[in-house]
């Protein structure tokens, strides 16, 4: 049987009781559902931090990003954030895509869909490659990524995050991935 198709969307006020059992739900794992949730507080200022972030603003600490939940009907499965740059961290253990799904909706091919509307979505943006991290034990999170074009550049050691295997992916047809791009490190905020 197959399963329902995932869509992608921003998360309203409608969202909030699922987004915050996600949030406490992947906290146990170390993983920040919904990113800067805690560092805000409230639903309403969440969500409009978000409206700044999609529109290009630089929010200290934060990079302009698309954050967008990933829905099968009306469950929350999964989310996605599109880094539109990066920062020296960033570069390190985050990187341009970060995606999560829920332990209960794994294994069922929506990383892989949330990889694909990332890849989208950071085109639109007019990034020509990406940067996409994990840790090394997360087998797979590394299958993901390398179906999705991933070339492993290398594998760094970072204080708090510790071993992250990071990734380039070509978005322009013919650009060997980490050789061009507006995401050069060198362009890092």
């Amino acid at each position: 049987m197959t399963e329902p198709s995932l869509r992608v969307r921003v998360l309203t006020a409608a969202d909030e009781a699922q987004a915050r059992a996600a949030h406490e739900t992947l906290a146990d794992d170390g993983v920040e559902f919904c990113l800067g949730l805690d560092d805000v507080g409230s639903w309403a200022a969440w969500l409009e931090q978000g409206e700044r972030l999609r529109a290009g603003e630089h929010v200290p600490p934060r990079v302009p990003e698309t954050f967008v939940g990933g829905f099968v009907g009306s469950t929350l499965v999964g989310r996605l954030s599109v880094r539109h740059e990066l920062t020296e961290r960033l570069a390190l253990v985050g990187g341009h895509l970060g995606y999560a799904v829920l332990p209960e909706h794994r294994r069922r091919g929506y990383a892989g869909d949330l990889m694909r509307e990332g890849l989208r979505i950071a085109r639109e943006v007019r990034l020509d490659r990406v940067l996409v991290t994990c840790s090394p034990d997360n087998i797979g999170s590394v299958r993901t990524i390398e179906q999705a074009g991933g070339v492993l550049q290398d594998v760094v050691a970072h204080p708090t995050a510790g071993l992250k295997r990071r990734y380039w992916i070509a978005l322009v047809d013919g650009a060997p991935a980490g050789t061009r791009g507006r995401s050069a490190p060198t362009r890092l905020r």
